[in-house]
């Protein structure tokens, strides 16, 4: 075997290791990419949950409102009317406007939870999505370095894959 002959076989099995150092890393990449897209999936249906059961609370908040201002009316009414029980109705309906506030009151705490827990799972979501950005765009990369065989894009590639992985993991470290 001459010297060019083995010097070619040992360039085409460093290709060969540059080859498989890109795919190990498009596998690596790929596998944090799920793990990213699947659970950034599921705070997009947490916001959205969130966002509906805080809607429903405020639709039950007016419902709540409607009914104190129709006793508030009721009292009014009653007020005029003489005879002890157009005054015992009008106490009765006094008592159960003052319960629909506390229970409207206690009503729209429970919306602003659930609107605040659908912001939270929206920040989430988005940061989960940026992630599912970058860990696609260092697949893309690792795919060129592999045809190219050019260490830049390898190093890119890595780059990209650290900020999605980042990313994503920020939703853990970062946001309560």
């Amino acid at each position: 075997m001459s010297i060019n002959e083995e010097l070619h076989e040992h360039a085409e099995g460093a290709h060969d290791s540059f080859s498989r150092k890109a795919a190990a890393l498009m596998a690596t990449i790929a596998a944090c990419l799920a793990l990213v897209a699947v659970y950034g999936h599921l705070m997009t249906t947490e916001e959205l949950l969130s966002q509906a059961k805080a809607s429903d609370q405020w639709a039950y908040y007016q419902a709540k409102a409607l009914r104190r201002y129709q006793s508030d009316v009721a009292i009014d009414i009653l007020h005029g009317m003489p005879g002890e029980a157009a005054q015992q109705s009008a106490r009765k309906y006094d008592a159960n406007a003052r319960r629909y506030e506390t229970e409207a009151e206690q009503i729209m705490e429970k919306a602003k939870e659930y609107e605040a827990e659908s912001s939270l799972a929206g920040r989430r979501a988005l940061r989960l999505h940026i992630g599912e950005v970058f860990l696609e765009l260092a697949i893309v990369i690792a795919s060129l370095a592999i045809l190219t065989r050019r260490r830049l894009f390898w190093r890119a590639a890595i780059a990209s894959g650290a900020v999605g992985a980042l990313a994503g993991a920020s939703v853990f470290l970062i946001l309560h």
